[in-house]
């Protein structure tokens, strides 16, 4: 991977854990809602009413519990007493004052990369809970620049790299989702690796494999270290 000058990693279990508290809440969600339908039932009837309301609230707690509170209502054909709407939003809250926990080797590696690039954060999501977060974790004085995106595609990739005065082949993108992370910096001709978390929000998966020489998979984000020059 010559030539890099700029690595752009996701933060959202990337350099901390994030799904596993979304996964908290729907399971929290289930209880509560198990006097009317089956857990199985509201999980997938909860992801239907996400993926309707993406392109309409974005991504992040916020627009996460605004979909519960959706699919609450929905699935309980407006039966859900107010005592457990209030509880619900009462879970978006507890979330978005998580504790930020970085994920291992996070620190290690942008100490070895700080100086010898410009390092950057490319999250999506609620842009005041992101601010936040990498306020709360103690490393945000190691990045150059933090973009906080509405998605991650290719428009919004290439009006990053435009801003920011970075070749497509002077960048590489480390992130935990194929979809959001690695396909479209590789599309505008960047480097991308692959760092898999132990759960990936269904959305964020694809079904086909990659082929491509400027793509790598590693175990660990410090495994990165050895890719580069």
């Amino acid at each position: 991977m010559e030539g890099i000058q700029v690595i752009g990693f996701d933060a959202d279990d990337t350099l901390w854990v994030n799904e596993t508290y979304f996964l908290e809440t729907e399971q929290k969600l289930r209880l509560l809602l198990s006097p009317y339908v089956d857990g199985e039932t509201v999980s997938a009837e909860l992801f239907r009413t996400e993926s309707h309301n993406m392109p309409l609230y974005g991504y992040g707690v916020k627009a996460y519990i605004l979909s519960v509170l959706e699919t609450a209502i929905r699935i309980t054909e407006g039966k859900v007493p107010a005592s457990i709407l209030n509880q619900i939003i009462a879970l978006g809250k507890e979330q978005l004052t998580k504790p930020v926990e970085l994920l291992d080797g996070v620190e290690d590696t942008l100490n070895a990369l700080v100086g010898r690039y410009r390092l950057i954060v490319v999250t999506k999501g609620d842009l005041l809970d992101q601010e936040q977060k990498l306020r709360r974790s103690g490393i945000e004085h190691l990045f150059h620049h933090v973009e906080v995106m509405s998605d991650k595609t290719d428009r919004e990739y290439r009006s990053l790299l435009k801003h920011l005065d970075i070749r497509p082949e002077e960048f590489l993108m480390i992130g935990n989702s194929l979809r959001s992370d690695i396909l479209p910096p590789l599309a505008l001709g960047s480097y991308a690796v692959h760092v898999p978390y132990q759960t990936t929000w269904a959305h964020e998966m694809v079904d086909e494999p990659i082929v491509d020489a400027r793509f790598h998979t590693v175990d660990s984000l410090w495994e990165v270290i050895s890719l580069l020059p």
